[in-house]
């Protein structure tokens, strides 16, 4: 009952919205896919979110590793760090990548100071100003479900494999890799349905014409009052991420399966 209330209701509003207003039929769907730039604003959208969950995938999984194979001490200090960020503000966090990714801060500084660069880089409302601070904000939410997956792999079957003469990477691609797969997925799938409809990082760290969907719709909405076209983006929204929910469940499924048999 309270899923109903809370979630359903509104959802079920806002895709009767996006085929009622401003009149009955898909008038509004009609004028996102035939206009290029609601439809690059999509694609710009998806490849972001990809590239995000990617980064926090790769930075993730060695970070989780370490929590499952070091002392008690070692990973208490790991969960804290990833815990930290997520007690505070999202806005603080943001606020703080703005300065830091200034032509004069931090991160310029250091390029300098090391002799890679002899010029400032601009990061700053730049796509890749926005990929580097959503990663970050997203690290944990990656983190977190790798490490409940991967503390349950039991360490005597990478000695197994060692005894059997199989080197470190080729037990590691054979057997933790297939074993760790649904961390993996849930992990990918959290970060990138966040990525999907982040909206406040992209609008600090971003440019106009580097704006994902989830600006868009705010736009449309706070601004234009064009209810109809904002909800129909947003449905737009929800069916690719349903979609992709559905794959990834298809792809993370059987080798899980056949693990387990």
């Amino acid at each position: 009952m309270f899923l109903a209330v809370v979630f359903a209701y509104p959802l079920y509003t806002i895709i009767q919205q996006s085929f009622t207003q401003p009149e009955l039929g898909i008038g509004n769907y009609e004028r996102f896919f035939g206009t290029d730039v609601y439809v690059q604003v999509l694609i710009r959208t998806l490849v972001t979110s990809v590239l995000v969950t990617v980064i926090c995938l790769l930075l993730g999984y060695p970070y989780a590793y370490l929590m499952t194979r070091g002392g008690p001490a070692a990973r208490r200090m790991l969960i804290f760090f990833v815990l930290v960020p997520l007690w505070t503000s999202l806005l603080v966090r943001t606020y703080a990548w703005t300065v830091i990714l200034q032509d004069t801060g931090l991160v310029n500084q250091v390029l300098q100071g090391l002799g890679i660069t002899d010029r400032p880089v601009h990061l700053i409302r730049t796509t890749t100003g926005v990929v580097i601070g959503m990663s970050q904000i997203l690290l944990p939410f990656m983190v977190l479900p790798l490490y409940a997956s991967l503390r349950t792999i039991d360490p005597s079957y990478m000695r197994a494999a060692a005894n059997l003469g199989a080197r470190p990477w080729r037990a590691f691609m054979r057997i933790y890799l297939p074993l760790s797969l649904p961390g993996v997925g849930a992990g990918s799938l959290i970060v990138f349905i966040y990525a999907l409809g982040f909206y406040i990082t992209p609008a600090l760290l971003g440019s106009p014409k580097d704006a994902l969907l989830s600006q868009i719709i705010v736009t449309q909405v706070s601004q234009l009052l064009d209810f109809g076209f904002g909800s129909a983006m947003a449905g737009v929204l929800l069916i690719v991420t349903l979609v992709l929910v559905a794959v990834l469940a298809r792809i993370v499924r059987p080798a899980t399966g056949s693990q387990d048999r």
